[in-house]
């Protein structure tokens, strides 16, 4: 073994700014480009908003306004709330352990309580501005990646009290990141919905609540979809809304002080027994013996309680640990369920309608169990053998459901599973993959065009069956095994049709997979375009002609027709750091049955136009004739692929 010295000499001592910089992951999870709703730059505006919300709930300001500049990353995020004492306004974003909510009276069921959120902000951002606004003065300071640059004095204004904060990510530590809007927004509709009356101004739209988790539930359903009425109940520190549709699997919206725990915790977990000890309790069900299955089914539900210091299983809070609502109240567990045991039980009695409704959909749960528990035991037999040698997953060491306290939090976050077509594909990302986190799964050709048929076809065809299994999605997303369920296939017309029928497969039948932010599109390169001197990877014909003029000889230019053309070495590159994921995005209007029906069922003339019409060729360098022979050609093979497409289509 190596003789390494250790001595007073190896001991450092970090400033807070070095810390943060140095070991991001411990204070915003993982890092990211900003393809996933739970990367790093999204989680810098949470940690402002939070501020802002507290404000908002011990009843100072109405408004936030939020701006986002696409083109230059900026965020501008402005309250109207007390604003920050103005001889502490540096000391508040640039100094550890300090701020205002330590004192448990004035912030008592407040969202942070470390007073690192800001800091951590502050230190991430190449330009971060910082001014408060209190009785007609204001106070502005700008930092540099944590680094005090320009300390304002104090000065007279007419501006209305609040705090602003404006701030860049540094893109040398979330590297070619790019926000998207989207997952702003819908993080922006969680925050209304839970401060019904606070309006959050949005790039010029307004996002507002009135009902809160019932507005919530409604926007986030179908209405003819529902088996009966959201039920809306609130009391003191608690808020839920329920109802039960024809989707399969389970859907829940957890919050706790108004954090949206997007991986549960304590509360969700008493709020889903709650339920079952409910509607098992009732005298209307005690003779059925349901099971916790049949009552769970098809269930879309909210849950938001307020804790007193709450205790989160990481900084970035998506996951509550505490145990008690507070330091003198009961269990959060006793909390919730004599709460739902009593609310909820006497709106079933008082609403005989809603009580049929709702047996009637869990009878029917039951009978769909029933009818494929057979089939479900012998494919759960022939998944168990295969995992022993199982060839289509080559798996990775770390996993997301890890409890091992020894993987880090950053390391579940970056699990990934590639689901790819063949096996040069497969072999290409299995030898260039981190065998720490990512994993591959290998289809053997296209799967099942699966939409309109029952989940008894998941166990009935063997690559589902294993895809799920690989997974662990089987009853919930409780221990999904990746954070990141990748769809790896060719940029070709094949690989769009596989990619359509591996998001037939999701959106049927694991809907929690895609609504939770786990499902993305890899993005490879198109073409390589190289002299002796330089090599260029493009994703676009436009990026291929900016690689062109940027070298000095002729260029020798490769257009990559597969996954498996690309080598291991060269994928290394495309996979690691530097990876480009395409998130599957549900946003609240998205209605899964409508999409499919247009995409996946029986082709329809309306389809076939939209497709042709808005199918083209850019010219380039090619004649217009060239493009007009390229562009009926394409046609012809479109309508070929789309008679193949009804070929499999239900």
């Amino acid at each position: 073994m190596a003789n390494v010295t250790y001595n007073e000499d190896n001991i450092r001592s970090l400033d807070w700014k070095e810390h943060i910089r140095l070991r991001p992951g411990m204070y915003i999870g993982k890092l990211g480009d900003g393809a996933a709703g739970d990367d790093g730059i999204y989680i810098l505006i949470k940690e402002v908003l939070d501020n802002c919300i507290d404000e908002y709930v011990m009843g100072f300001g109405t408004a936030i306004d939020i701006k986002l500049d696409m083109e230059n990353g900026m965020i501008s995020i402005r309250d109207y709330g007390r604003g920050i004492p103005l001889g502490k306004v540096i000391d508040c974003v640039s100094k550890i352990n300090t701020g205002g909510k330590y004192d448990s009276k004035a912030f008592k069921k407040s969202v942070g309580l470390n007073g690192v959120g800001t800091k951590a902000v502050n230190a991430l951002s190449n330009y971060f501005k910082v001014q408060a606004v209190r009785e007609g003065k204001t106070k502005i300071a700008e930092f540099n990646q944590g680094n005090l640059e320009q300390d304002y004095k104090i000065k007279k204004t007419t501006e209305k009290n609040g705090t602003l904060v404006e701030f860049k990510p540094d893109n040398t530590i979330f590297k070619n990141y790019k926000f998207r809007a989207e997952y702003i927004e819908n993080q922006l509709w969680n925050y209304a919905y839970l401060n019904s009356g606070l309006k959050l101004n949005f790039n010029g739209k307004t996002i507002y609540s009135k009902n809160g988790l019932l507005d919530l539930l409604t926007r986030k359903t179908s209405g003819e979809d529902l088996r009966y009425p959201i039920i809306h109940l609130k009391g003191e520190d608690i808020e839920i809304a329920i109802t039960h549709g024809n989707q399969y699997g389970e859907q829940y919206y957890s919050f706790v002080n108004g954090q949206n725990t997007t991986q549960g915790g304590t509360h969700l977990n008493a709020y889903k027994e709650a339920i079952v000890n409910c509607i098992r309790g009732m005298s209307a069900f005690s003779s059925k013996s349901y099971d916790v299955k049949d009552i769970r089914a098809s269930i879309i539900t909210a849950v938001s309680v307020k804790v007193e210091e709450p205790i989160f299983e990481s900084q970035t809070k998506t996951r509550l640990g505490s145990n008690d609502i507070g330091p003198k109240g009961p269990t959060i567990r006793t909390f919730i369920n004599d709460f739902v045991k009593e609310r909820l039980e006497n709106y079933l009695l008082k609403n005989e309608e809603v009580l049929k409704a709702l047996q009637d959909r869990i009878e029917q749960s039951k009978k769909e169990r029933l009818d494929i528990a057979g089939i479900q035991k012998e494919a759960r037999k022939k998944a168990k053998k295969a995992n022993l040698h199982n060839k289509k997953l080559r798996d990775c060491r770390l996993h997301f459901n890890d409890s091992n306290k020894k993987t880090k939090e950053e390391d579940r976050l970056r699990t990934t599973v590639f689901i790819t077509e063949g096996d040069s594909a497969s072999g290409s990302i299995t030898k260039a993959r981190d065998v720490q986190t990512q994993a591959v799964f290998s289809l053997r050709g296209k799967p099942l065009n699966c939409y309109g048929l029952t989940k008894k076809v998941v166990y009935q065809n063997e690559e589902f069956n294993l895809l799920q299994h690989a997974l662990n999605i089987e009853d919930s997303l409780d221990d999904l095994r990746y954070n990141q369920v990748v769809i790896a296939t060719d940029a070709d017309v094949d690989g769009m049709h596989i990619r359509m029928l591996l998001l037939t497969f999701f959106l049927q039948f694991f809907p929690d997979v895609v609504r939770n932010g786990h499902l993305f599109v890899l993005e490879t390169p198109l073409f390589r375009v190289r002299d002796k001197q330089k090599t260029f990877y493009c994703y676009s014909e436009k990026e291929k002609q900016n690689a062109i003029s940027k070298l000095r000889g002729k260029p020798e230019i490769t257009r990559f027709k597969g996954l498996g053309e690309i080598s291991p070495n060269e994928f290394a590159g495309f996979i690691g750091d530097g990876i480009k994921l395409e998130p599957v995005v549900m946003n609240e209007e998205t209605n899964i049955e409508d999409i499919l029906s247009y995409f996946m069922g029986k082709n329809t003339p309306a389809r076939q136009v939209f497709i042709i019409d808005n199918l083209k060729v850019e010219k380039d360098d090619l004649s217009e004739d060239e493009v007009e022979d390229i562009n009926e050609e394409l046609e012809a093979q479109l309508e070929a692929k789309l008679e193949e497409i009804d070929s499999v289509a239900v």
